[in-house]
């Protein structure tokens, strides 16, 4: 919201996660059928997701519902309070996510076959928030993609570095090593420059990322990814967002795509007024996906991504609420 997490009386209420909310970018922006594959917890808070959800219009039939022991002590609904910040206050994050439904999440516990093969998915994205939750979720994201594999849907994959997930998991080393596996699988790769660092262990010389992170100069993030593709031979298309602020609220915004041997890059939008910048990345996914599943092309698609990152900052909550 628009006060301080510390000082604040009330909150509203938004439902998120990094692939509902591609999911529903999808589905209300662009109108195309979309599903959620999570874990939740069979309580109050749980249903009120579930609620949330409704008005997406995001297919719920394959959620995992978990018994609630009536303390959260072996599940409960993940939390992430955050304040979108102002001109030069920055936006603050707190999450509250440990041993949500979804961290429990096992391999086995979802028919990754019976979803590719007999529903015909054509696309599966995941990320590394949701392979950073637990020892189990990355084998998981594992499994899903090996089975996506075997039936010819698209994996993608958004890096989203969060430090907070590993720091009493494994630090930066785990971090690489789950991230380096999975990205094994991986079709259409995105995330920032400084996510490709810290998950993937990739560097460049001459780029200074934490210079590199607010520009829209292309060059160090071509170099960037350019050096990804050779170190993952299987990444067909690899896109990231350029962004650049003079303040919290006033930023400049473009985005790059990489797609089999050609760059791609969208139009600079200049001064961006922005409301709440949580979500950006996942809008920017969801155009992206959008693009490419109806057969617009690489130059279509990261204009796509990039336009609806844009709207998805002009509205409060983590997707552009179209």
């Amino acid at each position: 919201g628009p006060g301080r997490i510390h000082t604040t009386r009330s909150f509203q209420v938004w439902e998120g996660g990094g692939e509902y909310n591609t999911a529903r970018g999808l589905r209300r922006c662009f109108g195309l059928r979309t599903g959620v594959v999570t874990a939740i917890c069979d309580n109050s808070i749980g249903r009120l997701l579930e609620d949330c959800i409704y008005q997406s219009g995001v297919d719920q039939s394959l959620v995992k519902w978990m018994p609630f022991d009536g303390i959260g002590r072996d599940c409960r609904v993940g939390l992430n309070f955050v304040e979108r910040g102002f001109g030069l206050r920055g936006a603050v994050g707190c999450s509250d996510r440990a041993h949500s439904a979804a961290s429990k999440l096992r391999p086995g516990d979802i028919d990754w076959d019976y979803i590719f093969g007999q529903q015909g998915v054509r696309w599966f994205h995941t990320g590394g928030i949701f392979a950073g939750l637990s020892d189990t979720t990355c084998l998981v994201a594992k499994e899903a993609m090996e089975a996506a594999k075997r039936w010819g849907t698209i994996v993608s994959y958004d890096l989203n570095y969060r430090p907070s997930l590993w720091v009493s998991h494994g630090g930066l080393e785990r971090c690489r090593q789950v991230n380096k596996e999975l990205a094994a699988y991986v079709d259409v790769m995105t995330g920032g420059i400084g996510d490709f660092y810290s998950c993937l262990g990739i560097s460049v010389e001459g780029v200074d990322l934490d210079a590199e992170l607010e520009t829209l100069d292309p060059e160090p993030f071509k170099r960037m990814l350019q050096k990804a593709t050779e170190l993952f031979p299987n990444f067909q298309a690899v896109a990231s967002t350029l962004r650049s602020g003079s303040s919290v609220t006033l930023n400049d915004w473009s985005a790059l795509l990489w797609c089999e041997g050609e760059w791609f890059k969208a139009p600079d939008y200049r001064k961006v007024e922005i409301f709440d910048r949580v979500g950006g990345g996942d809008c920017f996914a969801s155009g992206l996906m959008y693009g490419f599943l109806t057969n617009q092309g690489p130059q279509r698609a990261v204009e796509y991504g990039a336009a609806h990152a844009v709207l998805g900052m002009t509205t409060p909550g983590d997707t552009s609420m179209a």
